[in-house]
This record gives C-alpha cells, sequence and structure tokens, in this order.
C-alpha cells in the first residue's frame, strides 16, 4: 500500500505534468487575409482567392461588353444564386457566396441586388414603413431592381491518399483536388452567358513524430 507521503507527492505530479500540458498554447492575432493552411481543408484563403478569380474571369469575358453595347452602356445588375457543396468536407458554402458578392460588388462593373432572404426582411421593413414611417421617409414600394443574370455553381472534391509505415513509424500522404464550377445565366432566357471554373491542388504530407 502506498503511503501518505509518497501518495500525495504522486498527486503534485500530476498536477503540475497536467498544468504543463495545459500551458503548452501559444495563441496570436494574425491579419484576417493572411494566406494559411493548417489541415489542408478548405478553408478562408480559398474561399476569397476562388471567389475573386471567379468573379475576375467573368469580369473580362465578352458577355459583360455585350450587355453594356447594347443597353448604352448601363452596367448589368447580378445576383448571386446557390452553390452547391459536393465535396466530401464540409464547406460553408454561405461564406463563400458573400466572397463572390464582394467581389462583384467591389469590382463596380456589376450591380448586385440582395438574395432572397435578405429581400424578404427589406420588403417587410417597407411594408412597416407603410403604416407607422412619416410620409415624406417612406421607402417606396414597386422599385425594386429586377436581376439581369444569376451566377450559380457547384463545388466538388477528389482526395487521393498514401500510407507508408517504416520502422513501425507511419507517414501518410494525401492530395486534396477543389474544382468550383461557376454558370452566370439570363434570367430572362435561361442561357448561359459566361462558364468558368477555378481549380486548387493541395498536397499535404503527415510525418510521425521524431522525423
Amino acid at each position: 500500500m502506498m503511503s501518505r507521503p509518497r501518495t500525495v507527492a504522486v498527486v503534485f505530479l500530476l498536477v503540475a505534468l497536467a498544468a504543463a500540458g495545459c500551458s503548452n498554447k501559444n495563441v496570436s492575432r494574425i491579419e484576417p487575409d493572411t494566406v494559411t493552411d493548417l489541415s489542408g481543408e478548405w478553408n478562408d484563403t480559398d474561399s476569397r482567392l476562388v471567389a475573386n478569380a471567379l468573379i475576375q474571369q467573368s469580369l473580362t469575358d465578352a458577355w459583360l461588353s455585350r450587355y453594356s453595347s447594347a443597353n448604352g452602356g448601363e452596367t448589368p445588375t447580378v445576383i448571386v444564386g446557390d452553390f452547391r457543396n459536393r465535396s466530401s468536407e464540409h464547406i460553408p458554402v454561405s461564406t463563400f457566396i458573400n466572397d463572390l458578392e464582394n467581389a462583384y460588388i467591389n469590382s463596380g462593373a456589376v450591380t448586385v441586388v440582395a438574395s432572397d432572404g435578405e429581400r424578404e426582411q427589406l420588403r417587410a421593413e417597407r411594408d412597416d414603413q407603410q403604416e407607422f414611417a412619416r410620409a415624406d421617409t417612406r421607402a417606396r414600394l414597386g422599385q425594386e431592381l429586377g436581376a439581369n443574370y444569376m451566377l450559380q455553381g457547384e463545388l466538388t472534391s477528389i482526395e487521393d491518399e498514401e500510407t507508408t509505415t517504416r520502422f513501425g513509424a507511419s507517414r501518410k500522404e494525401q492530395i486534396r483536388f477543389y474544382q468550383v464550377d461557376a454558370r452566370l445565366v439570363d434570367l430572362e432566357s435561361n442561357a448561359v452567358v459566361w462558364a468558368g471554373q477555378h481549380k486548387i491542388k493541395k498536397y499535404i504530407e503527415r510525418k510521425p513524430f521524431g522525423l
């Protein structure tokens, strides 16, 4: 049976080790636009870079100049629709859609209208104003801007991996491939006026500890 002093010493040692383990953590703040990749999975950097690349592709295509020429130099109105996640991992599609909208808005080349969910809230506010707001400050009904085009698409992924074992230690290599396809559709005719895609390929190597 373990003596009391020895028991106390063992408990003290375990507490000290636990405290040391808990304190072995360092957190630092970095700029939100810093390129980071820890797990190799889709992250905020991928979302932002892919969105910017796709919007840049779409704005350099002929559909934009054709619309402008046919409408006296007017800029087209675009709504960003659904992007389906068909990949093998959870991807926050709403963040990607926001990045697409931001890239379009910041370009100044098109006008972006609110999504269906946002429009419901805006319509409720306008209806409320008709009853409770002063007449000269009310937002008028029936003045919504209709979109000419809808941007929609999907995200897919492919994974390939291999694990090798040497001297009892395992080493894992993995390839993660992402492809994002986008299509800009004329809302009146359903004609696809632009189609583009952007690909990402990542190599991830996980070595055993000590190597």
